[in-house]
């Protein structure tokens, strides 16, 4: 048997799953969460053998979720559930750790199977977001991607220095790189430009 916590905003597909998941026989639900706060403290109360978020919630999304799950639980394994499979966020959320992506749009049967799957040390990427994602046209390193998700966050030159260690020259080369590679002419314009294009 294998124990999840739920985390969706969508009441029906979450309602649905709970109710469906434990049918099959393998997966007990321990608890449901109807966003990313919610979810944290779940994950955090009871343990489960796999933590099963979707990708987009309101406030502290899929990815935050995550992160903040792994700074305490380093070892938790994770199910993402997306409905879009942009190359920026599966790229992020395997940098955080994340062992398994489905389509929300799968068979109960199907997310039962891949969670005892990443239960048993397995990863699993579904095929239809494996090769969406594969379409990566992104010309930026990860560091700049960095600086400019913290510029489309509204923080500054000094306030991004700080928060990912780097001297303030740094951070203007990096935002000088992306500006150059986008073809914009701000920082702003350059983290804009890169939203638009799913690559933050």
């Amino acid at each position: 048997m294998t124990t999840v916590v739920l985390a969706d905003d969508e009441v029906l597909l979450r309602k649905a799953l709970a109710a469906l998941l434990p049918l099959e026989g393998e997966v007990t639900v321990l608890a449901e969460a109807a966003d990313g706060r919610q979810a944290v403290e779940a994950t955090l109360r009871h343990r489960p053998d796999v933590l099963v978020v979707d990708l987009e919630m309101p406030g502290m999304d899929g990815l935050g979720t995550v992160a903040e799950v792994r700074r305490a639980l380093p070892e938790q394994v994770v199910l993402m559930l997306t409905r879009h499979a942009r190359p920026g966020v599966l790229r992020r959320a395997l940098k955080l750790g994340v062992q398994g992506f489905v389509s929300k749009s799968a068979e109960p049967e199907h997310i039962t199977s891949v969670i005892t799957a990443l239960h048993e040390g397995k990863r699993w990427i579904d095929p239809d977001v494996s090769a969406l994602a594969l379409v990566d046209d992104c010309p930026l390193t990860e560091r700049e991607l960095d600086v400019l998700r913290a510029t489309s966050q509204g923080y500054s030159v000094a306030e991004i220095a700080a928060q990912l260690h780097l001297a303030e020259g740094t951070v203007r080369n990096y935002h000088s790189n992306a500006m150059r590679k986008t073809q914009t002419r701000t920082r702003h314009e350059a983290a804009r430009h890169a939203r638009e294009h799913d690559w933050l």
